[in-house]
C-alpha cells in the first residue's frame, strides 16, 4: 500500500500545483482584455509584460530545478507559491504600465518558475517504465486549470471587477500551493523504494548501463543542444494563442464570455493531449510522439489563419491545446529518457531556461504585428513554419552514446555532481 501510495500521491500533488499555477497564468488573456479596455494601452506594450514573464519564469526554472535536486520539491514549491500569490494580488493595484512588468513579469515569474520544472522533474524521478503515463497525468493539471480558471476569472471580473478578481486569484494561489507542496516527496530512494512504485527490479537513477549525466557532461553531447533547439523552435510561438486568443475572438465579434471560453476549448484539448500522448509515447517512442504533436501544432496555427465561425475557432483551439499539452508533457520525459533521473531537475531546468524562454518572443511579436498590420495572420504563418523547423531538428536528435559501465565511479560521480 505504501509503495502505491507515495508514487501516485506525488503525481496528484504535481497535478494540483500545476492546476492552480497554470490556471492562474493563462487567465492573463482574460485580464489582458480588461486591462486594455480600462487603460487603452497598445496590445504590444501590454503583451510585453507577459513576454518578460514567459522569459523570466523559464530562466528561473534552472535554479528551481537545481534546488529541487538539492532540497526536494516541498520548500521550492511552497516558496514559489508565496511569490506567485503576492504578485497576482499586487496586480489588482496597478495603475501604470511599468507595474505589470515588475509584478507579473518578474515577481510572478519567480513564483511560476517553481511549478513546471520541480513538479515534472520530481515525477520523472518516481517513474521509468510508466513515465509517459505519469507525466501525462501530472501535467494534465495545467490543462484542467487552463480549462477551468479563465471562465471563472471572466465571471469574477464581471461580478466584482478585475482588481478584486486579481486579489481573489492571488490569495487562492498563495494558500493552495503552500498546502499542496507538502504532498511532494523528493524521489522513491528517499523512502527506500524504487521507481514505478517499487514494481519490478530495482532501477538506477541513471539510464541503462549505469550512466551518470551531470550538467557538465550532458552539455558536451549533441543530443543536449539538439533537444534545446527543437523545443526552442516549437516554443517561440506557443504563447501567442494563450495571450491573444481572447482578443482575437473579440475581433471576430464574439462576446467576452464566449471569447474566454475559447481558452477553455484550448484547455480541453491540452487535457486530451497530455492524457493520450503520454501513454502513447511509452509504446510508440518519445521522439516520434513529439514529432506528431509538433505537426499538429503547425496545423493548428494554419487553422487560425482561416477561422471565421465559432465552431472552427473551438476546433482550432482544441487542436492547438492538444499539441501544446503533448509537447510540454513529453519534454521532461524525453530529457529523463536521454539523461536519466538523478539530475533530472537540473537538466530539465537548464533546457527549459534555454528553450522555454524563447516563448517570450511570441506574444510580443504577435502584438507588434497586429498593431502594425491590423491582423494576426503573419504571426500565425510564422508560428506554423517554426514548428516544421522543430520537427526537422528533433528527427536529427539521438540519445547520447553510452560509455563503458564503471567509467564513472561513485566517488567521481559525487565530485562531478558537486562541480557540474
Amino acid at each position: 500500500m505504501g509503495r502505491f501510495y507515495h508514487g501516485w500521491v506525488v503525481v496528484a500533488g504535481a497535478f494540483g500545483v500545476l492546476f492552480v499555477a497554470y490556471g492562474a497564468q493563462y487567465s492573463f488573456g482574460v485580464f489582458f482584455s480588461a486591462l486594455l479596455d480600462e487603460f487603452g494601452w497598445s496590445r504590444a506594450s501590454l503583451a510585453g509584460a507577459f513576454s518578460l514573464y514567459a522569459f523570466a519564469y523559464c530562466v528561473f526554472g534552472f535554479p528551481a530545478g537545481r534546488l529541487t535536486d538539492l532540497w526536494g520539491p516541498r520548500r521550492v514549491i511552497a516558496g514559489g507559491g508565496c511569490f506567485l500569490g503576492a504578485a497576482l494580488m499586487g496586480m489588482g493595484l496597478v495603475s501604470r504600465l511599468w507595474q505589470p512588468y515588475v509584478l507579473y513579469g518578474l515577481v510572478a515569474a519567480l513564483g511560476m518558475g517553481t511549478a513546471y520544472v520541480p513538479c515534472n522533474a520530481t515525477v520523472v524521478k518516481w517513474f521509468v517504465r510508466r513515465r509517459g503515463l505519469a507525466v501525462g497525468l501530472a501535467s494534465s493539471g495545467a490543462s484542467v486549470g487552463t480549462l477551468a480558471l479563465p471562465p471563472l476569472a471572466q465571471l469574477l471580473i464581471g461580478a466584482i471587477g478585475w482588481r478584486a478578481a486579481y486579489l481573489v486569484f492571488g490569495a487562492g494561489v498563495l494558500v493552495v500551493l503552500n498546502l499542496i507542496a507538502w504532498t511532494m516527496r523528493r524521489d522513491p530512494e528517499s523512502l527506500g523504494l524504487h521507481p514505478d512504485d517499487g514494481a519490478g527490479p530495482a532501477l538506477s537513477p541513471a539510464p541503462a548501463g549505469g550512466e551518470f549525466w551531470p550538467l557538465r557532461r550532458a552539455a558536451r553531447t549533441p543530443a543536449f543542444w539538439l533537444l534545446g533547439a527543437a523545443f526552442s523552435a516549437t516554443w517561440i510561438p506557443v504563447f501567442i494563442p494563450l495571450v491573444h486568443v481572447v482578443r482575437f475572438s473579440r475581433d471576430l465579434g464574439f462576446s467576452p464570455l464566449v471569447a474566454a471560453s475559447v481558452i477553455s476549448a484550448l484547455g480541453v484539448g491540452a487535457v486530451a493531449g497530455r492524457l493520450v500522448m503520454g501513454p502513447v509515447s511509452d509504446r510508440l517512442g518519445r521522439r516520434t510522439t513529439v514529432a506528431i504533436a509538433m505537426a499538429l501544432q503547425a496545423l493548428a496555427f494554419t487553422g487560425f489563419l482561416a477561422v471565421r465561425g465559432l465552431g472552427t475557432l473551438y476546433a482550432t483551439a482544441f487542436v492547438f491545446g492538444y499539441s501544446y499539452g503533448a509537447i510540454s508533457t513529453l519534454f521532461t520525459a524525453i530529457v529523463g529518457d536521454f539523461f536519466g533521473r538523478q539530475q533530472a531537475g537540473t537538466l530539465v531546468g537548464v533546457l527549459f531556461a534555454l528553450a522555454g524562454s524563447m516563448g517570450a518572443w511570441g506574444p510580443l511579436i504577435a502584438g507588434a504585428v497586429y498593431d502594425a498590420t491590423g491582423s494576426y495572420a503573419p504571426a500565425f504563418a510564422l508560428a506554423a513554419g517554426l514548428n516544421l523547423v522543430a520537427i526537422a531538428l528533433l528527427l536529427l536528435c539521438r540519445p547520447p552514446r553510452a560509455v563503458a559501465p564503471g567509467a564513472l565511479t561513485p566517488t567521481s560521480q559525487s565530485a562531478t555532481l558537486i562541480s557540474g
